[in-house]
């Protein structure tokens, strides 16, 4: 499916994100304020694919086709910008989905979907679970949150300790709002079926509520 996204930002972070969406055959437009970045985007991409203008002002995202797009990603240096995008975006424009990058943790807080942001891109959060990750061998790790929170995306490693060890998947108590998507195995992705049996040191990937983390955290680790 071809989407057609807006990009609020023509920095490093925006030339990348615009560059991995049309290598995969999507419509992109990049919205720009700054001469020296509108400048440097000139000789990367097509002038059709770019659009002068503060991405703060609502005339200039119209201009940018921001009514006719299916995504907007605010990733500009700037928080409070960022914000404001996906403000207008939402309320303004009604865009169906809006993704904010958040440059100073601690305004993390603010990017909620009362303010319009739909998914937050925390670089900092990011590394930060990919170092306890390295460090805590066994620990759960959220991977990406779903619907403000409700659900997530969990990995998990299974303990040599645990219950479900030799065991077929069918067989295991999982939590019922919960669902394994996939098992990694010595590098590779085993299909998570009824009669896989589960062994020390598979990473195991559920999507699952947030009130059956600490459930499966236990079954798992033992």
């Amino acid at each position: 499916m071809s989407l057609s996204v807006l990009i609020a930002g023509g920095g490093k972070v925006g030339t990348y994100l615009a560059k991995i969406l049309l290598s995969g055959g999507h419509q992109v437009t990049i919205l720009e304020g700054d001469k020296e970045d509108y400048g440097r985007l000139q000789h990367e991409f097509p002038d059709s694919l770019l659009k002068f203008g503060d991405p703060t002002s609502p005339f200039q995202l119209q201009d940018a086709g921001i009514k006719s797009v299916n995504v907007v990603a605010a990733v500009t240096r700037s928080d409070e910008i960022n914000l404001v995008i996906a403000s207008l975006a939402k309320f303004e424009f009604r865009v169906k989905r809006t993704i904010a990058r958040v440059n100073i943790p601690k305004n993390s807080w603010l990017f909620t979907r009362e303010m319009g942001v739909d998914v937050t891109v925390n670089q900092a959060d990011i590394m930060a679970h990919l170092i306890a990750r390295e460090m805590s061998v066994g620990d759960m790790m959220t991977m990406l949150k779903l619907r403000t929170g409700e659900y997530s995306l969990v990995e998990n490693i299974v303990a040599d300790s645990s219950e479900v060890v030799g065991r077929a998947i069918k067989d295991i108590p999982f939590p019922q709002e919960c669902v394994i998507s996939a098992i990694l195995r010595n590098g590779k992705i085993v299909i998570p079926r009824g009669n896989v049996i589960l062994s020390p040191g598979d990473e195991v990937l559920a999507v699952m509520n947030e009130s059956s983390i600490e459930k499966m955290q236990k079954l798992l680790r033992g």
